[in-house]
């Protein structure tokens, strides 16, 4: 513990601080799920002050003392990190004065709220880029401007002093809902993920995974699938998945002769599509059913069948890119035994059966997390090699809120556009535009809406996706008459999408530095790769039956027997090849076979499966013949 305390006391002085900010907002955060939650104001105001001044710190955090008192750029941060966090903690410290004025802003809150706005959008742009920045103060002039906008675009416009009112002081602003979901369970959510990484739970995942797969042709690339999808639904963004597992998983495929490119692509798209795999799912699935009034529960049944059918695609074109590419298999000794593994480190996955039985025992998100997070903790303790030593919790605390950072202050942006959207009523107007562009045609305001949400989605965290395209494109959808759960899956997976569509992949250009390969060809891949994605939630649209709403068990058995099939058709399609290169007229025919089995017909799925046995039999007895012979 001395040699501990040293080392903090050595370390650069404003990492400390960092480290000690960081620890206050977990400890805050464990208290209020224990005890419960403050206000909401209270608790959302002092999870994005210590969050803004923690992105203010992050370029002194590795300076030197000496360096510190000898840089000018020293003192502007620090002034910027202290009144970021005053004028978010306005609201905790006149709470009940706010309160008492029913919400109006007086002539000096006008400017706490304008600096609040500022500080909020040039952290968001410093943890995330531009993209939601931008779109934040394109919204902003919509606000003031829309009595020049024509036609149902436009509004009567409103002045800066509304707006901020709105904003700032108003429940549907910077402190809505977005923000509320990252304050109170997203953050337990990630600590969670932060403990079962650094206690050595993630990489049980992956030798479990290396284990069961690597005895087959692509054996490294199977189990980036199996390892990224189990360690993605916890971490909850595609990103940070990227940066575990991938550290692991793209050097060993690129061992074994897969190109940089290929094997950043595979990760990318496994470690995205750990979103939607249920149990678990990510911080996404519990802002639907907070969004939407639909418990969790069934958002992950009707999640289940969709997460299945793209991981078996996504292990399909792997399998098949394997084997056109000639990948070896990997030497046995370097194959972990499944059985070492899980003795060695296989308690530290029990709180994983804990989180999830809570969960669907009705438990609230925060309660479960907690208790999973504090049984994660005790379980590491069971085993000397996986003790979460002094230096480990630090780096749990550090590794966690980092990871909830751009979450949250891309929550509190998108609370910008939501607010605007809502003060002006461009919801309503958006919803209308997609059906009088589509014409009432839903497979065309499905194209829309999925082309809208992967636009407005480059460069968000998932979570902020869905929030910001939910708001937007989910009730146009509705209105046509598609189910709210699928409505909501659908723009769910289209903005979970924008992970991997260039030109901004934030996956893939996570991938890009592990592969040290072009991020825009790794996002190109990485769609072919992920195509399943792309397909499937029209499917699901047009047949609820898939995600198993008003469906009986024979139904949904039947419906998951076809999409299977349809899905290794699609795989096939993609790759172009099966036993050996496929002819045109064979990767058409199984394109047509995957329609047929993915659509609402039982003719078409007969005719789907007929249709498949044949080109298969073609394949192998016709072309093997041929190869033969020649």
């Amino acid at each position: 513990m001395k040699k501990l305390i040293d080392d903090i006391i050595n370390c650069p002085p404003v990492w400390t601080i960092r480290i000690l900010a960081a620890s206050i907002l977990s400890l805050f955060s464990i208290y209020t799920a224990f005890f419960g939650v403050f206000p909401d104001m209270i608790q959302r105001s002092f999870h994005i002050g210590i969050i803004l001044f923690l992105v203010y710190l992050m370029p002194l955090q590795n300076m030197s003392l000496e360096a510190l008192f000898k840089s000018f750029k020293t003192y502007i941060f620090m002034i910027l990190a202290l009144l970021s966090l005053l004028v978010m903690f306005y609201q905790i410290i006149f709470f009940d004065a706010i309160n008492d004025r029913y919400g109006e802003l007086t002539n000096y809150e006008f400017y706490i709220g304008l600096a609040a706005t500022f500080f909020l959008l040039d952290a968001t742009r410093r943890t995330i880029g531009w993209p939601i920045a931008i779109l934040a103060i394109a919204f902003l002039f919509y606000a003031l401007l829309g009595n020049y906008f024509p036609g149902e675009a436009g509004h009567r416009g409103y002045s800066l002093h509304r707006v901020m009112s709105h904003l700032y002081l108003g429940g549907s602003g910077i402190f809505g809902t977005p923000l509320g979901v990252t304050a109170t369970f997203v953050i337990l959510i990630v600590l969670f993920g932060a403990v079962l990484e650094n206690s050595g739970a993630g990489k049980v995942l992956m030798d479990i995974a290396n284990a069961l797969t690597g005895k087959s042709r692509g054996g490294p690339a199977k189990a980036a699938v199996v390892g990224s999808s189990l360690m993605g639904m916890i971490s909850g963004t595609a990103v940070a998945n990227v940066l575990t597992t991938g550290t692991i998983s793209i050097p060993l495929m690129k061992r074994t002769g897969y190109r940089p490119e290929t094997a950043g692509a595979i990760e990318a798209v496994a470690s995205t599509g750990g979103q939607l795999m249920p149990p678990v799912m990510g911080a996404a699935a519990f802002l639907m059913s907070d969004m939407t009034g639909i418990s969790y529960y069934e958002i992950a049944r009707a999640a289940l069948l969709p997460a299945i059918l793209y991981y078996i695609v996504l292990f399909s074109v792997v399998h098949l890119e394997a084997v056109k590419m000639k990948i070896p298999i990997i030497d046995t000794k370097d194959i972990p035994s499944i059985w070492e593994t899980l003795k060695q480190g296989g308690h530290l996955l029990l709180s994983l059966p804990v989180f999830i039985y809570m969960m669907f025992d009705g438990y609230s998100v925060m309660y479960a997390s907690i208790w999973s997070l504090m049984m994660a903790v005790f379980l590491s303790y069971l085993r000397r090699a996986t003790w979460l030593t002094p230096r480990k919790i630090i780096r749990t605390i550090e590794n966690g809120v980092d990871a909830v950072i751009p979450v949250a202050t891309a929550c509190a942006c998108a609370g910008i556009i939501i607010g605007i959207i809502t003060l002006t009523g461009l919801g309503l107007k958006f919803s209308s535009l997609v059906i009088s562009l589509s014409g009432g045609n839903i497979f065309l305001a499905l194209l829309l809406t999925m082309i809208a949400s992967l636009i407005l989605g480059m460069g968000l965290p998932t979570a902020a996706a869905y929030i910001l395209v939910a708001t937007l494109a989910a009730p146009a959808l509705e209105m046509l008459g598609i189910n709210k759960l699928a409505a909501h899956l659908f723009v769910f997976y289209s903005a979970m999408l924008s992970s991997i569509t260039p030109p901004v992949a934030l996956a893939a250009y996570a991938a890009s530095g592990l592969a040290n390969a072009n991020p825009f060809r790794i996002a190109i891949v990485s769609c072919q790769f992920g195509i399943a994605a792309f397909i499937i939630p029209y499917f699901f649209a047009f047949n609820p039956v898939l995600i198993g709403l008003d469906a009986s068990i024979q139904m949904i058995f039947l419906a998951a027997f076809s999409a299977i099939f349809g899905s290794l058709s699609l795989s096939i399609f993609i790759q172009g090849f099966l036993i050996s290169k496929l002819l045109l007229i064979e990767r058409f025919g199984y394109i047509v076979v995957t329609f047929c089995l993915l659509s609402v017909s039982f003719t078409t799925d007969i005719i789907g499966f007929v249709l498949f046995i044949i080109l298969y039999l073609f394949h192998y007895f016709v072309r093997n013949s041929t190869r033969q012979l020649a």
